[in-house]
């Protein structure tokens, strides 16, 4: 059961993140579409990589913060100030997204695979995402920063990660519509998150200076 709880945690908390549709997902999608599955496939296969070993790195951050309450309480009094300004920008002052159809010429796997590299490492989110779930995870008890609880957790996130992905490829088609959808509201979709979270976060700033 111990050993259980971390996958389907790491797996869990993987497919929450992804899959609203981003920027590597959605260029899955169109590459299958335009240059067939096993391109598509090599793509992911470098994304995949890329997300390993940025939520062990995220972990590893998180074990060094979790051990100290003060650092913690100050990312979390940052986090709110920089979720709170998200929300504002996202509903009050940004701009409906345009959508493009993607432009993809023909590549080979190799290139496709190193494509799939490139944009997992650009993308930041899921860094401070992993570190914020771990951290999370821990304060309940359901996750430990030992070295076995952290590679499985990392293995459901990679397994997590790889079905979304495969989602995306194999089914956009058929969802395409509901994306185009999901992107035209998207700035709403991504302000009411960040929204809940900063008011998670004043909660728990609130509750630990009225527990001193």
């Amino acid at each position: 059961m111990n050993l259980i709880l971390p996958y389907f945690l790491g797996f869990i908390t993987a497919v929450i993140g992804i899959s609203p549709p981003g920027l590597i997902n959605m260029t899955a999608a169109k590459v299958n579409l335009k240059e067939g599955k096993r391109n598509a496939f090599w793509f992911v296969l470098g994304a995949v990589i890329i997300i390993f070993f940025q939520a062990y790195l995220a972990i590893l951050f998180a074990q060094v913060i979790d051990i100290r309450p003060d650092i913690i309480i100050l990312l979390r009094e940052v986090g709110f100030g920089i979720f709170g300004a998200l929300t504002v920008y996202f509903l009050v002052l940004a701009k409906a997204p345009k959508i493009k159809k993607a432009k993809i010429k023909k590549r080979s796997q190799k290139k496709r695979f190193f494509l799939g590299m490139l944009l997992s490492a650009l993308n930041f989110f899921p860094i401070p995402y992993y570190v914020f779930v771990s951290i999370t995870l821990s304060s309940y008890d359901l996750f430990s920063f030992d070295i076995g609880s952290i590679f499985i957790f990392v293995s459901g996130v990679v397994l997590g990660s790889a079905l979304v992905f495969y989602f995306y490829v194999t089914f956009f088609q058929r969802i395409e519509s509901k994306a185009d959808y999901l992107l035209r509201n998207m700035n709403t979709i991504i302000g009411s998150i960040t929204g809940l979270v900063a008011v998670g976060t004043l909660f728990n700033i609130v509750s630990y200076y009225l527990s001193k």
